[in-house]
């Protein structure tokens, strides 16, 4: 049983949104230094990205005992009464310790699940909906970020950028799971609106994107070594992936746009660092 519950709560995401924040918490500081708030903040997400993991399962059983019925609850390793308490018990941790980092903090952390549950419970199924939920939830990383060091001015860039990024991947993976949607009647933007809909979608937001990152180089917020990265790293890439899209809009390729764009996440916020 122990087991299930690691394999439910995915550790691996769990890790991504810890790091997420305290990269976060160095990009809002004024310094290098990775404070004990710092840290908790860090185990505060990982808590809440745990929770939002398992009560996510909690809902997707069925749909899970067709796409994925190696996971815990449809192999019969955790029943759902079980998965539930979990997810209470782990809410109620996350949100107690966020109390010890400051009030901001502790709204930002109901804020999170709550937005959790409503998108595992109905929001995923709604068109473009739980696109911009999911997009929602890791910008909020980053403002629970500068909130925790204090400088929530700094946490807006990062976050628009995250929120971005983010929307144009769930979009690329509701086309890349379009046809297993499909049979279990979950209706996403690219099903409700067409694929092609749904490319235009991803041009219109990578535009905004591409757009969006030269504002702060404009702008005198970030320095010269943002904008080579970004010029050099982060836009061609956005260009690459809008290129491909409408080239192959095979299974594999829109799997590997995805895994593309997360990575681009990772350059971008090295780009914010450097720049800062």
């Amino acid at each position: 049983m122990i087991k299930g519950f690691i394999k439910i709560i995915r550790p691996l995401n769990c890790l991504i949104t810890f790091f997420t924040i305290i990269v976060g918490g160095l990009i809002c500081s004024n310094d290098n230094d990775i404070s004990a708030e710092l840290i908790l903040a860090g185990v505060v997400g990982f808590i809440i990205t745990a929770a939002g993991n398992s009560i996510n399962d909690f809902y997707d059983i069925d749909i899970d005992k067709v796409n994925r019925p190696d996971r815990p609850l449809p192999s019969g390793v955790l029943i759902k009464k079980n998965v539930l308490v979990f997810f209470i018990f782990l809410s109620i941790i996350a949100i107690t310790l966020s109390l010890l980092i400051n009030i901001y903090s502790f709204e930002i952390s109901i804020t999170s699940i709550i937005l959790l549950l409503l998108y595992s419970y109905r929001l995923k199924r709604m068109p473009l909906i739980g696109n911009l939920i999911v997009a929602l939830l890791t910008a909020l990383a980053f403002i629970f970020s500068g909130v925790v060091v204090g400088n929530i001015a700094l946490a807006i860039i990062p976050a628009a950028f995250a929120f971005l990024i983010n929307l144009i991947r769930e979009v690329i993976k509701d086309m890349e799971d379009t046809e297993g949607d499909m049979l279990l009647g979950i209706r996403t933007f690219p099903i409700r609106f067409g694929n092609k809909a749904a490319k235009y979608l991803v041009i219109v937001v990578t535009v905004i994107l591409v757009l969006f990152t030269l504002i702060p180089f404009v702008f005198h917020i970030y320095s010269i070594e943002f904008f080579v990265a970004v010029m050099v790293i982060v836009n061609p890439i956005l260009v690459y992936i809008i290129k491909s899209i409408f080239e192959d809009s095979s299974k594999q390729n829109l799997g590997r746009l995805s895994s593309l764009l997360k990575l681009n996440m990772v350059f971008g916020l090295i780009a914010i660092y450097m720049g800062k």
